[in-house]
């Protein structure tokens, strides 16, 4: 594994992340409706999902739903049902207010966790991106620093995500703009969720 591999890597990564999609839509309500420190641990939540997702590919999980297509199929369903049921509930209530509802941090790391384990793609996204970038052979060094390295650049993303969004100047202009958005958000995440569906 080469430095130029890493790189690529953060590449597709970074691309991937700053993708909307409802992870992003996520902790984007959870900082503006709980504040800072909710956003951060929700944040944590996601990127640790998302980096347990390339272990699960760099261990093979991509080759068990190979083998037993039930088992992605089942995840896949789930994780569609998921993502429509958001995108429903997003386009209901984009018209009211986000919420002054402290969360507790503890449940916004779960749940930030479980939007990230809707998605059963991801380990495939990942496996796809890991058997491009790297060379075969990796040894259990190189996918602990793969995998310590996804974890890193996505803490880093949403940290930025939650402080940013935590600004009044920000928030005050993503409010303002909250119906529109929300309910193009509500359209992307519906529109992946039957695509999710669809695919076979």
């Amino acid at each position: 594994m080469t430095l130029a591999d890493m790189i690529a890597f953060n590449l597709v990564l970074a691309a991937a992340i700053a993708s909307p999609g409802p992870a992003m839509l996520y902790a984007i309500r959870a900082t503006l409706a709980s504040g800072r420190a909710v956003g951060l641990a929700t944040g944590a939540g996601l990127g640790l999902m998302a980096a347990i997702w390339t272990a699960l590919a760099l261990a093979g999980l991509d080759a068990v739903f190979k083998l037993f297509p039930w088992a992605y199929w089942f995840m896949k369903l789930a994780g569609a049902a998921y993502l429509i049921w958001i995108a429903i509930q997003t386009w209901r209530h984009a018209s009211s207010p986000v919420g002054e509802a402290a969360r507790p941090r503890a449940s916004a790391f779960v749940g930030g966790v479980l939007v990230n384990l809707a998605n059963p793609k991801s380990v495939l996204f990942a496996a796809a991106v890991i058997v491009v970038v790297f060379p075969k052979g990796l040894s259990l060094a190189d996918k602990a620093i793969i995998v310590g390295n996804h974890l890193l650049i996505e803490l880093a993303f949403y940290s930025a995500l939650a402080l940013l969004m935590s600004t009044q100047a920000v928030s005050r202009r993503y409010l303002r703009l909250k119906p529109v958005l929300d309910r193009v958000a509500a359209g992307v995440l519906g529109a992946l969720g039957v695509r999710l569906l669809a695919e076979r």
